[in-house]
């Protein structure tokens, strides 16, 4: 075994352990959307968790890898690499591509995700089986290739180290998209334009949820690195968690200050809220400045959640304010505080003109491709849930099942079958 056989072998096992630990995020995901919503709709969330990770991984073999990290064309897409066949020599890395498949598709799955908590209690289910395949397959994996698959704006130099827009801005305005093309859950808003409140299920469970993405994202930042020996790992690990801390921190004060308590659901957003501004420069950035990034990204949080708030936008977990508005500061703060080539260290503005320009190009895509794919959907496939199913609760209108249940005996098939079917026969009468 010579050197460069060891490192190849220390490379793959950092990239599969952080492509895990991203995969292990989902858990996040689930546990937080699932907590911030109301009870009856748990299980919805826990299947659309499902969704993700199970049909986004497939799209994305089949389809969004090639688009993103095939053979260029124009700057504009990726041509090779469909099921993972055809030519991807230009792929230069001690991993294999199997591996660094492995870690694309864990990042992937993440940008559905962020969606899913934007319509969270009132998206048909079926609707969000297709959304999937359109965001896995198509408007994430482009809009990737044009900043990580030698495309355009990545020629041009853009820095996005692991994705604050990428993955959290596109995400977020792909969210505000949906959320505002499906509308507010049923008595979210009255008549008179107030916001009514709607109460989390279970706060511990949501918190446990932020305590996985926090720790997911250690692989999601230093995992970007793709390689064992690199010796920003450390500092890119530390600003992560720096960045954490002072977003959870400013939105504790905030609200402690403003309310006279300390607001548990505003504490867990803005501590993904830090973790999310901090992703695009993680590599670039100095300590100080990561805690600059964290403590901004809890505030503008906090306004951004207050904005959808007066313009009556019903996002149930916070995906904009969390991942689209701390992605977009995130990505700036890069074009500022950038160690090298930042504005503010006398690298002029090249750097934060391409990051503004990156970042109308991303959100606007997201945006606009989801917003027209829900309305083309609608057409054959009615995007919201009905009425009745909203009331009930997509547990049952869905899955026919709810999060858990007290009955110690076994229930009769044929008793209750019996039961459902004479009611059916009462109803038409």
């Amino acid at each position: 075994m010579n050197i460069e056989s060891l490192q190849a072998g220390l490379d793959t096992v950092w990239v599969v352990l952080t492509a895990a630990m991203i995969l292990l995020m989902e858990g996040g995901f689930a546990l937080v959307e699932a907590g911030f919503v109301r009870y009856k709709n748990n299980v919805n969330i826990i299947m659309k968790v499902f969704a993700d990770i199970t049909i986004g991984t497939l799209c994305y073999y089949v389809l969004g890898f090639a688009l993103m990290y095939g053979k260029d064309v124009w700057g504009a897409v990726g041509t090779s690499g469909f099921l993972l066949h055809g030519d991807l020599s230009h792929l230069k890395f001690s991993i294999s591509i199997d591996t660094y498949w492995l870690f694309q598709a864990a990042f992937a799955i993440a940008v559905i995700s962020i969606v899913s908590g934007a319509v969270a209690e009132r998206i048909n289910f079926r609707v969000y089986l297709l959304y999937i395949v359109l965001m896995t397959a198509l408007i994430y994996p482009i809009a990737g290739h044009w900043v990580w698959g030698n495309g355009w704006l990545g020629a041009l130099g853009m820095r996005d180290f692991a994705g604050s827009a990428v993955i959290h801005a596109l995400g977020g305005f792909s969210a505000l998209a949906a959320a505002i093309v499906i509308g507010p859950r049923i008595g979210k808003f009255t008549s008179k334009g107030s916001s009514t409140i709607s109460l989390p299920s279970n706060l511990p469970l949501a918190s446990v949820g932020a305590f996985l993405l926090w720790f997911g994202w250690f692989g999601f930042n230093a995992g970007s690195t793709l390689t064992a020996s690199d010796v920003r790992i450390g500092h890119i690990a530390i600003v992560t968690m720096l960045s954490a801390a002072a977003g959870g921190a400013s939105t504790l004060v905030y609200t402690l200050i403003r309310y006279n308590r300390s607001d548990a659901p505003s504490v867990i957003n803005g501590s993904l809220a830090g973790l999310v501004g901090i992703t695009a420069g993680c590599a670039f950035v100095s300590d100080e400045a990561a805690i600059f990034i964290g403590a901004v990204s809890g505030l503008l949080m906090m306004a951004a959640t207050n904005w959808l708030e007066a313009r009556k936008i019903d996002d149930p977990v916070g995906a904009f304010p969390v991942h689209a508005v701390s992605g977009v500061w995130g990505t700036l703060a890069t074009g500022l505080l950038a160690q090298d080539g930042g504005l503010l260290y006398g690298g002029g503005w090249q750097l934060f003109g391409v990051q503004v320009l990156g970042l109308v190009v991303l959100c606007t895509w997201g945006f606009t491709l989801t917003w027209f794919g829900l309305k083309l959907i609608n057409r054959w496939l009615p995007v919201r849930s009905t009425e009745e199913e909203e009331e009930i609760g997509l547990d049952i209108s869905y899955h026919g099942v709810m999060a858990a249940h007290q009955s110690h005996d076994f229930i009769d098939d044929e008793r209750l079958y019996n039961e459902i079917s004479r009611k059916q026969e009462d109803h038409k009468e």
